[in-house]
């Protein structure tokens, strides 16, 4: 084979690289002039600080770009790997990852399609929820809180975005309040997503905004590369640009001014990957599945006094906290019901292992095989009939002391679902229990996915941290009330809110039901084949 000769070789080098400058040199000559055709002579451009001090924007539209200007890192990747994997599967997501290079090297626009291709195509477009139930987290982390300050001031808002609709539009709409969504439709062929991104509808939506809305009075905020990109910024007379610069001083989005409070979401990544993030990941996972065997055998073969001091070598982490008489409050015979708050499936056995006893009886409406018989715990299945689950707690709690969740499903973020009051009915002696727990790369619970799989990925974080606190024993019959529904609405809330102040939590009035109606669009039951019966996922609500 004959070779390429040197001089040649060097030749062609050169005039790539100078065809390539040239082309990106002849695009930024370009850029004033297309804007001078396409806006006319009302275009008027001015750098974005000074639209910070304007006091006029209440009766202004404000027509901003997404990726832009609202988000203060520029990279959509890690977006789209939450999309392959939660929509997808892990071997799609590992797919996106070795196609970074590629997304790399070609333009943004190419690079999002190329994106769009490979999470979307053949995904179900009725059972996508991602957009919904994952992708808002991410994203609140993202948002600069010097923007949003400004978009809050304007009248109409309307977000532009580069992404397709289902992505973007529940994060802008529900937790940000936007009142116009434009990002790109996906076309969709017998139900589900072929990868491809209509131009059609967006042009559609983008005519939609302008009837509804009108800009006679609008206000354009973008990037200088992105002036051209969407057709709503030439109905603009004043289009101020953000550059990286104006961004780099950003500070992140306070949870507190979210105008939409965020407490539900669903991902069994605890980290929005970026492709370093994604790598260390995949790196991690062979080693995190013997991790978590080794902790479960642990946990399983030895008693508690052995097993407790080992798994701290192990990575897992567990800090407790008593109350000062809790050596009287042991001392008393008899059982007693301990009531937490669930962050994880493992409340049950690290309350024991806190107590130092696997005397305790969890009580649940419906487990997987395969927890139960992994559990080192009794677990107890209630019927759901009140007055059966009623009768078999007060004996329950004759045999030892009985661990309940009154919430009936968990909740990653700082916030207490209400708590049903069947608890306070069935002893005297009740026990709050503050719990919270801290991961790094897995969430052990999930919404969609295989719940029997979220004690196992809670242990295959490398340096999971359990924190229980004990609280002061309640005494239902200390509450003073003529009416004994009342009383027992009482004493439930007084625990919510005691659990709240510990863990500095907000409790809200929000169920299970709320959760998976958002997270997974059912209301959390799942059809039990064998059986023919519904049964409730999570421990008990009681």
């Amino acid at each position: 084979m004959a070779k390429i000769p040197r001089p040649f070789f060097f030749r062609a080098l050169f005039f790539f690289w100078y065809r390539f400058i040239l082309k990106q040199l002849k695009n930024l000559v370009g850029i004033p002039k297309n804007i001078n055709n396409t806006f006319g002579t009302q275009f008027k451009y001015q750098k974005y600080p000074s639209l910070a001090h304007r006091s006029d924007l209440n009766d202004l539209t404000l027509i901003f770009d997404v990726e832009g200007t609202l988000l203060r890192s520029p990279s959509l990747f890690p977006y789209f790997v939450l999309v392959a994997f939660e929509a997808g599967d892990l071997f799609r997501a590992i797919f996106l990852l070795l196609s970074y290079p590629l997304v790399c090297l070609v333009d943004d626009r190419m690079g999002i399609q190329i994106m769009v291709m490979i999470c979307f195509f053949g995904v179900k477009a009725e059972s996508f929820k991602a957009g919904r139930a994952v992708l808002p987290k991410f994203l609140l982390d993202n948002v600069g809180s010097e923007i949003f300050e400004v978009l809050s001031r304007g009248g109409k808002k309307v977000g532009v975005s580069r992404l397709p609709q289902v992505m973007v539009e529940s994060f802008l709409r529900e937790y940000l309040k936007i009142d116009f969504v434009v990002g790109r439709e996906l076309k969709v062929f017998c139900g589900y997503y072929v990868g491809l991104m209509d131009p059609r509808n967006s042009k559609h939506a983008r005519e939609n905004v302008l009837e509804q809305n009108g800009c006679s009075h609008a206000i354009g905020i973008t990037t200088f590369n992105n002036i051209l990109d969407h057709d709503l910024f030439s109905h603009c007379k004043e289009i101020y640009l953000v550059t990286k610069a104006d961004k780099r001083g950003w500070q992140k989005l306070a949870r507190d001014k979210y105008p939409g409070a965020l407490i539900f979401h669903d991902s069994r990544l605890a980290v929005g990957p970026t492709p370093l993030e994604g790598v260390a990941i995949l790196m991690w996972l062979p080693f995190s599945i013997f991790l978590a065997i080794i902790r479960i055998i642990l946990t399983l073969s030895l008693p508690y006094s052995v097993s407790t001091p080992l798994l701290p070598f192990t990575g897992l982490r567990l800090t407790a906290s008593l109350p000062e008489n809790w050596s009287q409050i042991s001392a008393k015979s008899g059982g007693r019901v301990y009531v937490c708050n669930h962050r994880t499936l493992l409340d049950p056995l690290y309350l024991s292992f806190v107590l130092k006893t696997k005397d305790l009886i969890a009580v649940t409406y419906s487990l997987s095989g395969l927890s139960e018989i992994l559990a080192p715990i009794k677990t107890v299945r209630l019927t759901r009939k009140r007055d059966e689950d009623a009768s078999l707690m007060k004996e329950l709690v004759k045999q030892g002391d009985v661990a309940v969740c009154p919430e009936g499903t968990t909740c990653r973020e700082p916030y207490l679902l209400r708590f049903s009051p069947l608890f306070s009915e069935i002893c005297d002696e009740i026990i709050p229990v503050a719990i919270d727990s801290r991961v790094s790369m897995f969430h052990g619970t999930t919404a969609g996915g295989f719940k029997w799989l979220d004690p196992v990925f809670f242990l295959m974080n490398p340096s999971p941290v359990y924190s229980v606190k004990l609280l002061q024993k309640v005494s239902p019959s200390s509450f003073t009330s003529g009416d004994e529904e009342d009383t027992r609405f009482q004493v439930a809330n007084h625990v919510q809110s005691q659990i709240g102040k510990a863990l500095g939590f907000e409790c809200t009035k929000l169920t299970r039901k709320d959760k998976y109606l958002l997270l997974a669009g059912n209301e959390g039951v799942v059809s039990d084949e064998r059986s023919g019966n519904l049964s409730w996922w999570g421990w008990a609500s009681v």
